[in-house]
């Protein structure tokens, strides 16, 4: 009975978590998730329950009070959605290679007296980018050159495209196909601490208009208005920040790794193209489709025969030396012939020994 063919998620060889048959791909660290929730969906809800309700009535024109409730809620549901977009899709994994490039594959020198030759790579390239050189590295574990930009992340074992970061938040690496959904969850969540906090305020205001004159009396009426205040104070110090400097950061279309990698080198950034094209490459343009089809089975890889007659899999394995060495063997017992034809004729000669 054969077994059935196995998908790609289900011999996949990163650390990646995969979820409803591969749908859904997220980093190894994917618990972290529900504390981003948690820290999201609970100072909200008290909101709603002891902020947002009791001002349901205090705008009598059209209700309005209903709509400070319902923007609260849709916007939490918003930011949710921002997240989960970032923390479970392809983030931009390079596929790694089964085998490495036959191209720039060479031996060392090679000696009799030398062990068998390993094979070498060239462990860092140069290409042109925006008419500029920028080098590019080998990574042994995916067997592949790094593109520009591409990092290896030690937390997921995967080399991904423009990597900027693992968010430990997010569970997720932040790469090319997910920096936009991020730089909006990191931005919508400031303004949802925003909008907690100042709506928040307000309530304290009308309580002071009211039987509470003072601050104290009106905190105290309302402790969970302040617990929100201060919780959202800090919170945004944490979001802003992040926002500002990511911000910064697609202005100059840099990613956090190159930001903290090169500032001390001095190296000039060749992906500036100015701050509305910056914006416009990283916001605006178009995502590009997973390169990994999680889903597909694996189809069995037919193996290419070697280039330019370089030799069969034996001679990679045991290396150019194994030829000389059978050359050597060759040579060895051709000369132990010889030098018994040899003796052969000087019996002839003498008139002893055996002339067969």
């Amino acid at each position: 009975m054969t077994q059935p063919q196995q998908r790609v998620y289900q011999a996949w060889k990163g650390d990646n978590r995969f979820f409803f048959g591969g749908r859904l791909i997220f980093g190894p660290d994917v618990k972290t998730l529900g504390v981003s929730v948690t820290l999201i969906v609970v100072p909200v809800a008290f909101f709603c329950v002891f902020v947002a309700r009791h001002l349901r009535h205090r705008f009598r024109a059209y209700d309005a009070g209903y709509a400070i409730l319902v923007m609260a809620v849709v916007y939490t549901i918003y930011v949710l959605l921002l997240l989960f977009v970032t923390a479970g899709q392809d983030p931009g994994i390079v596929p790694r290679a089964s085998h490495p490039p036959e191209e720039d594959i060479h031996y060392d020198d090679l000696s009799l007296t030398d062990t068998p030759g390993r094979l070498q790579f060239p462990r860092v390239k140069e290409v042109i980018v925006n008419g500029m050189p920028v080098k590019v590295k080998y990574c042994e574990t995916c067997m592949v050159y790094r593109p520009p930009r591409c990092s290896h992340c030690s937390i997921c074992n995967n080399c991904v495209e423009r990597f900027d970061h693992h968010c430990p938040w997010v569970g997720q690496c932040i790469g090319k196909r997910n920096y936009r959904y991020f730089f909006l969850f990191v931005s919508s969540s400031t303004v949802l601490c925003i909008y907690v906090f100042a709506i928040s305020a307000l309530y304290i205001k009308f309580l002071m208009d009211g039987d509470y004159p003072t601050v104290w009396k009106a905190l105290k009426h309302s402790p969970a208005s302040l617990a929100l205040m201060v919780y959202c104070f800090i919170s945004i110090w944490f979001v802003g920040g992040l926002t500002a400097f990511h911000t910064y950061l697609i202005s100059t279309n840099q990613t956090t790794y190159e930001n903290f990698r090169y500032r001390s080198d001095g190296r000039p950034n060749v992906y500036d193209q100015g701050c509305l094209s910056n914006f416009q490459e990283v916001v605006f343009a178009k995502i590009q489709p997973s390169k990994h089809k999680f889903q597909a089975h694996i189809q069995e890889e037919v193996q290419a025969p070697p280039a330019n007659g370089a030799g069969e899999v034996d001679d990679l394995v045991g290396g150019p030396r194994a030829k000389v060495g059978d050359d050597l063997d060759i040579d060895g017992d051709l000369l132990k012939i010889s030098q018994r034809h040899n003796h052969g004729d000087i019996d002839i000669e003498m008139g002893g020994g055996n002339t067969n």
